[in-house]
């Protein structure tokens, strides 16, 4: 019997990484998952990107624990492809309970980088479209009166800007630091105004996590490029990175009884990152 047993999990940007590890950490707790990626690449986006075949092995995973599953291709910044995934998911298993506004990006590398494209990326996919993400489940959430629970997928860059020296400064850096931060603000709103409905938003904080996002040539050579950005991604304890579970983990206690009191919190996941 796991800690989520009945519940059903609305998450963005399940194919890979993140996402994925989420998917299954609470499939193993006993919920049922709908989940959808833009499976595409993006132009201001220098490595690897997620597929349709990520998304698959997402399903494989989570069916693997006899567990069901609804996964979608479909772009968050995409109000009406958004909602269609969870009315489908709905459809399927009749309610939701848990919302993971995951979907992210990292347009940071090389020359298109400083395009005000990247810019445009990083806030529509991780600010717009954790807006689409929660405002495509709210109602549903508000109709089934039992609650419910909103997880937003922020990061230390949400804490604190890594940006230290003018020559790592570009468009697609500044937007993700500001969509980071400005996810926020949105959790603070919804943690007030769902509140009385027994909903609880909270935004949790990873350093940085061994995925494709990060792990990566394309990063590893910027950061050897650029060693002050890996100096403001220092963290407190021995490790480099942190694996996604480590997220997921956290996560299953913000979404289950055992955080039934937790609202409104940015709840860092960062192996002492934020410790000054």
């Amino acid at each position: 019997m796991g800690v989520l047993d009945g519940k059903v999990a609305f998450i963005s940007g399940g194919a890979r990484g993140q996402g994925r590890s989420h998917a299954v950490r609470l499939a193993q707790e006993g919920a049922d998952i709908i989940t959808f990626d833009i499976c595409a690449p993006f132009d201001t986006v220098a490595y690897a990107q997620a597929t349709e075949e990520d998304l698959e092995e997402t399903v494989k995973h989570v069916e693997s624990l006899d567990r069901r599953i609804v996964a979608k291709k479909a772009d968050v910044r995409d109000q009406e492809a958004v909602s269609a995934v969870l009315e489908e998911g709905i459809a399927e298993f009749g309610r939701v309970d848990i919302v993971l506004a995951n979907a992210g990006i990292m347009p940071v590398i090389g020359e298109k980088a400083q395009k005000r494209q990247a810019w445009h990326d990083a806030i529509d996919i991780m600010l717009t479209g954790v807006l689409h993400t929660c405002e495509a489940a709210i109602p549903r959430l508000i109709e089934q009166g039992d609650g419910g629970s909103i997880v937003i997928t922020s990061s230390t860059a949400g804490l604190k800007a890594p940006m230290r020296v003018l020559d790592v400064k570009n468009d697609g850096f500044l937007g993700y630091i500001a969509a980071k931060h400005g996810v926020i603000g949105l959790m603070r709103s919804y943690a007030n105004s769902l509140g009385p409905y027994g909903i609880r938003c909270n935004t949790i904080h990873p350093t940085g996590v061994n995925t494709g996002m990060v792990a990566n040539p394309e990063f590893y050579a910027l950061a050897e490029k650029q060693p002050s950005l890996m100096e403001a991604m220092h963290n407190t304890l021995p490790v480099p990175l942190i694996e996604p579970v480590d997220i997921s983990n956290a996560i299953v206690y913000l979404v289950s009884d055992a955080g039934r009191y937790v609202t409104g919190i940015t709840m860092p996941v960062d192996a002492g990152a934020m410790v000054y």
